[in-house]
């Protein structure tokens, strides 16, 4: 699978008083496992306009075991599942140590900010994007 590893650093304050680490600090690991991917490997490769305009649209989490923290941080891979016009579908898997914690997905839309609304993706970005895709 061409999907991208990102380790995220963990902070003590994402456990809840169950201790263990709360649902809403999961969004926060999969932003960064996807800033990584769109915006860093993005920009890399010459895409510097992600940056400019894209919104999500959609987030979806299954969360499949309890997650402690612990200060070397959690592995998140990222991959795009899917590629449409304006948008794309991001998948991720949160895992460590052979386990997996939460798989989720993320729609993104590619978004025109001055003009307000949503915009064509580019040849450029279908193929960035293509090459994280599952059957790449």
């Amino acid at each position: 699978m061409p999907s991208h590893r990102v380790r995220v650093p963990m902070r003590w304050g994402d456990m809840d008083a169950y201790q263990h680490v709360n649902n809403v600090a999961y969004l926060g690991y999969l932003e960064e496992a996807r800033i990584d991917l769109l915006f860093r490997l993005g920009a890399e490769r010459g895409l510097a306009a992600l940056r400019d305009g894209l919104v999500v649209a959609r987030h979806e989490i299954d969360y499949l075991a309890p997650l402690v923290w612990h200060p070397r941080g959690i592995d998140v891979e990222v991959w795009v599942e899917k590629v449409g016009g304006s948008s794309f579908t991001v998948g991720y898997r949160v895992h460590d140590d052979g386990r997996t914690y939460a798989r989720a997905r993320s729609t993104l839309v590619s978004y025109d900010l001055a003009a307000d609304r949503q915009r064509r993706l580019t040849a450029d970005e279908r193929a960035f994007f293509t090459s994280f895709t599952l059957d790449a």
